[in-house]
């Protein structure tokens, strides 16, 4: 039902929730999407080991224009490569360890505007971060405030305006309707669900 690019934290939605920066010009839009992080030189060719955060590593091919760090610089991608869970990546310009190595530690961000378009019925999690969460009932339970990524399925945290969070798995017995225009989501609540 989601996707991740802090294009899924498996961390983008979770990312951005946890402050890291996100360029918004608008309130609920952000203008970078974060897709990896950057870890440690790798080789004598200006190649660094990048940890994936998106469910489109494919878009991270050579000649696309990628943005890093806080600042984000612009750096265009010369090659990349698997490396188990990870990418081998270098960028124009960076053609040695010591220079690969100053991007040390720096988020990986594309345009949220180049995001690629998901199926009806799946979202980023950026997306639905904030949004009004309803009961099929009509009770209003809160707003959705983080998604854990699991293997198995996503779990929306939902915030009362008082109480304790409630825990909703991102399956389709649950998640009934996401409305993005009414920033509404109506859901059915299995027994167990809300917290005693």
């Amino acid at each position: 039902m989601t996707s991740s690019e802090t294009d899924s934290l498996s961390t983008e939605g979770a990312l951005l929730q946890q402050g890291q920066p996100a360029g918004s010009p608008l309130e609920d839009e952000p203008a970078f999407l974060v897709v990896g992080k950057l870890r440690r030189p790798h080789g004598v060719r200006g190649e660094i080991v990048m940890e994936i955060f998106t469910d489109f590593p494919e878009r991270l091919r050579p000649g696309v224009i990628v943005f890093v760090g806080e600042r984000h610089q612009r750096l265009r991608i010369r090659s990349r490569r698997p490396n188990g869970g990870t990418l081998l990546i270098a960028f124009d310009g960076f053609t040695d360890p010591e220079s690969a190595g100053t991007l040390r530690n720096n988020l990986v961000f594309v345009r949220a505007d180049d995001r690629p378009p998901l199926p009806d019925g799946e979202y980023y999690h950026h997306q639905l971060l904030g949004i009004t969460v309803v009961s099929d009932e009509g009770q209003e339970l809160g707003k959705l405030v983080e998604i854990l990524a699991n293997p198995a399925n996503d779990v929306y945290i939902i915030q009362p305006e008082a109480g304790r969070e409630i825990l909703l798995p991102a399956i389709k017995s649950v998640i009934l309707n996401v409305d993005l225009t009414q920033n509404r989501m109506q859901v059915h609540l299995l027994p167990g669900l809300l917290p005693e």
